[in-house]
């Protein structure tokens, strides 16, 4: 059987699966792992091989040492890479920026336009590199693929896609909107047509991705024509801890009147701004608890989220003209029965018949939450962004291989 290994390089953490892309979207992958706390003396390396979990606690001075450890846990238990037959590597990158519209084979001029990158994801696309060399470096003779996260908005309409600032400063410094969760957003659209019994080439969507980080897409035949965030992952809904769309002089107003640094200005808005920074807490179960136990302002926090989300359900129906399914995924979207409800709250006119008891069905597989009779269906789809990098690098593994290049 063979499989692909999928990596996704943090700076001090890289996650892991062994995949095989002929998987259906609810099958569980082979291996799944996570090398932790790399350059820090109490690191952790946690492998599970079929439902098994294996720990190992030690020090991980660098990415080549823990992956290269974590490769040594899956030998011993007969999962390793020169155990099985693996066709790929996928890297999950980030930013792809202009350049990648499409999953790469890696090498060394494609590493170099990676790291050209940096500047607009200077926290992401250099773990992504790392974990790459790396990889190639223990898995040579092996295809490597890069998958970016931009890629999918790449191609969006200019209007929809640039922003009404100066047009010499925004293409002399890459501005743009580049959207992100993008293998994700394209994951879960391809799967709505089958649900729908539609020609993927003639169905419009909108789709959901709630998690810590959250972001809306509008997909029409698809293609991505919107999305919510933008330059980062900082634009957009509120999310667990980013504020989401602001009005930009929020920034000129903190730096004159508090004396605040970019820096601090950067680490209000992304790390302790959204959910967290209304309610104290990000975690949607601890926020119901508050909520439960009649906590003002996780109740605040609930609102304000909801409420951007409908603005931008409400947009996008605009932008698409015609809807045929609403699809929420990601940790909140697959799990939170209460946000699926309240963010289509009252929607009969525009054809959003909702079924509340269907929404309370917990299951892992996809699922229609509206009435069989609502013009505009509404799913929860699981995403699988690891099985979607899988797959993708199979394929260009496979092109890799015909043209002799492996």
């Amino acid at each position: 059987m063979a499989y692909v290994l999928v990596l996704n390089s943090g700076s001090s953490s890289i996650k892991f699966q062994v995949v095989n892309p002929e998987n259906e979207a609810t099958d569980a992958p082979l291996v799944t792992g996570l090398v932790e706390q790399i350059g820090e003396p109490n690191g952790a390396i946690n492998v599970t091989v079929n439902g098994e979990k294996i720990r190992e606690e030690l020090e991980i001075p660098d990415h080549t040492a823990g992956l290269k450890r974590a490769f040594e846990i899956m030998e011993d238990n007969q999962v390793g890479p020169t155990q099985l037959e693996l066709i790929a590597v996928g890297h999950r990158v980030v930013h792809g920026g202009r350049l990648f519209s499409e999953p790469q084979l890696l090498d060394e001029q494609i590493e170099s336009m990676i790291e050209d990158l940096i500047p607009l994801a200077p926290l992401h696309n250099p773990a992504n590199l790392d974990g790459i060399r790396v990889a190639r470096a223990i898995l040579p003779d092996l295809p490597h693929v890069a998958v970016f996260d931009t890629a999918f908005f790449n191609r969006m309409a200019p209007a929809a896609a640039l922003y009404a600032i100066n047009k010499e400063v925004a293409t002399k410094y890459d501005i743009r909107r580049y959207g992100f969760h993008g293998t994700s957003h394209e994951f879960v659209s391809q799967q709505v047509p089958k649900l729908l019994g539609r020609d993927p080439g003639h169905t419009h969507q909108i789709t959901l991705h709630l998690g810590n980080g959250a972001s809306a897409a509008a997909i029409s035949n698809g293609r991505a024509i919107d999305t919510s965030m933008g330059l980062t992952p900082l634009a957009g809904l509120a999310m667990g801890t980013r504020s989401g769309d602001i009005d930009p002089g929020i920034i000129f107003h903190l730096s004159r009147q508090a004396g605040m640094s970019i820096d601090e200005i950067d680490k209000l808005l992304n790390k302790q701004s959204g959910v967290k920074g209304i309610s104290g807490v990000n975690d949607f179960r601890l926020l119901r608890e508050r909520i439960e136990n009649e906590d003002s302002d996780a109740w605040l926090a609930y609102n304000i989220y909801i409420h951007q989300l409908r603005r931008f359900i409400g947009s996008y129906m605009i932008a698409l003209g015609r809807v045929d399914a609403i699809t929420f995924t990601a940790g909140v979207g697959e799990n939170d029965t209460e946000v699926r409800q309240d963010s289509l709250y009252n929607l009969d006119m525009y054809g959003i018949h909702f079924d509340k008891e269907a929404n309370l069905v917990r299951s892992k597989e996809p699922r229609m939450i509206s009435t069989a009779d609502s013009p505009v269906k509404v799913f929860v789809v699981p995403t699988n962004e690891e099985l979607a990098i899988a797959q993708k690098s199979a394929e260009i593994a496979a092109m890799a291989r015909e043209a002799g290049l492996y």
